[in-house]
């Protein structure tokens, strides 16, 4: 490998990160993971993009016939595994790696609006959804994207995108209309509804597994300010609450889209306050009043903090774990009949000592408007997504496995699939709970076609058939 890198510094614009450069240990880190990667390359552009991911596949091939393995995907050395990194929030530390390579996308974060009516605009693949609400509140426009200011644009789309208005206009990847792909032999490909539309299809949900994006192409919508904030209830009401918020969920005005969390051991356990987070989609204080009303109604409300913000404002700094600090988060979705069996064991579950934080998210609405078959994306007919989130150094997480398995033994029955954006997963078990059977097999036709070495692989990882 040592000879390549030589040669890739000679056209190479950005810039080469190893383990005895300034700034090694930051670049090899992301916000949820810590690795010791090879080598860290930092494209400047496309053609960089390019270069680094032909020199990805050669190092690997090498390493390959050196070791003398069979020629089988599953044969290919773990010592050089590829990873590509965006905003690098990823669970299961996707960003990163031990030994192996780093496609940084830092430096290909442009954002271009380039038809204001119509609301095209243009984001380089290693750009923040912060930055994007930024660059678009001047021009009135937005696009629903996660919770955070810090999440790539990349990951968050491929693997779907339940934001602040996902009741009304859908998922993150649901207002994608093109992609620019840099594939396994390094080309440059683009992808739509009519051009190569079948990697258009895998790309909204298929993850990482396809390539890697340059360059997204999304209708943003116009956009006004919002009410957004949240309304707290007493643990007590648990119970009551989550089942009341559900069933009004289901008839609601769509420019409301909410999640529920409790149970967090940070403010108190299962002493902790069940919060309501709301965004209503209006700036008229008349509508978000009556839209809210009902939810100000489920219980004996003990803190309403909602307020007219800008959009941009909605999205947080995320949650930066202190050394030593892991995450494990877990995540299943609830289909309409199992709604109130899940949501009173999530209770149950909530008021017990070591719980971990619970969060419920609605979803449908927009969301379920789409045909399970439209994208890679398949879990379009769920009501709500349900997500666990334990924290703590490693050892004290094992140990609290066991409590883990047995909440979520009980959940199982009545749930299904996972949502890969929040899943710390990466067993086959994980994989085929992203992916149902027939999507699976679709996306690894795909990728047979477009990545058949599997050089793709660090992601929740679909083999090509």
């Amino acid at each position: 490998m040592r000879a390549a890198l030589e040669t890739l510094r000679n056209d190479f614009q950005g810039d080469i990160i190893e383990p005895e450069t300034d700034g090694y240990e930051a670049a090899a880190t992301t916000v949820l993971a810590t690795g010791s990667p090879a080598v860290i390359l930092r494209p400047a552009g496309t053609a960089d993009v390019q270069a680094a991911v032909r020199f990805a596949a050669a190092a690997r091939s090498a390493a390959t016939t050196d070791t003398d393995t069979a020629a089988t995907t599953d044969a290919i050395p773990t010592q050089l595994p590829l990873a590509v990194r965006g905003g690098g929030h990823s669970f299961p530390g996707f960003g990163t790696n031990d030994g192996g390579i780093v496609i940084d996308l830092r430096g290909i974060a442009g954002i271009e609006v380039l038809d204001p009516d119509r609301g095209l605009v243009r984001i380089g693949g290693g750009a923040t959804w912060g930055a994007v609400a930024d660059a678009l509140a001047p021009h009135k426009l937005a696009i629903s994207s996660g919770d955070t200011k810090g999440v790539g644009v990349g990951g968050l789309t491929l693997s779907g995108g339940i934001g602040w208005k996902a009741r009304k206009y859908g998922l993150a990847l649901d207002a994608l209309v093109a992609a620019e792909v840099v594939t396994a032999d390094g080309e440059l490909v683009r992808a739509d509804e009519e051009e190569n539309a079948e990697l258009f299809w895998a790309l909204r949900g298929g993850g990482g597994n396809l390539g890697i994006v340059t360059a997204f192409e999304f209708l943003a919508h116009r956009t006004t300010d919002v009410f957004h904030g949240r309304i707290a209830f007493p643990a007590a009401e648990a119970g009551a609450v989550l089942q009341g918020w559900a069933e009004y969920l289901r008839t609601a005005s769509e420019d409301l889209t909410s999640v529920v969390a409790f149970a967090n051991p940070f403010a108190g356990g299962p002493n902790a306050p069940v919060e309501v987070y709301a965004v209503v989609d209006t700036d008229d204080q008349e509508h978000a009043d009556e839209v809210l009303a009902p939810i100000r109604r489920l219980g004996s409300v003990i803190a309403d903090e909602v307020a007219l913000k800008p959009y941009r404002d909605v999205l947080v700094d995320g949650l930066v774990p202190p050394p030593g600090i892991r995450l494990l988060s877990r995540t299943a979705y609830v289909e309409r009949e199992s709604v109130p069996e899940v949501l009173k064991t999530l209770a149950q579950i909530g008021a017990a000592e070591g719980s971990p934080v619970i969060a419920v998210r609605s979803v449908g609405a927009a969301v379920s408007r789409v045909a399970d078959d439209a994208t890679a994306y398949a879990h379009r007919s769920a009501e709500l997504l349900v997500i666990t989130t334990s924290a703590g150094p490693a050892p004290v997480l094992e140990a609290t496995a066991p409590l883990r398995e047995a909440m979520w033994a009980r959940l199982t029955p009545h749930t299904v699939g996972a949502y890969a954006n929040f899943q710390s997963g990466v067993a086959e078990s994980d994989v085929s709970a992203v992916y149902p059977e027939k999507t699976y097999e679709r996306v690894a036709a795909v990728k047979r076609e477009y990545d058949p070495e599997n050089l793709f692989r660090g992601n929740h990882n679909v083999k090509p058939l």
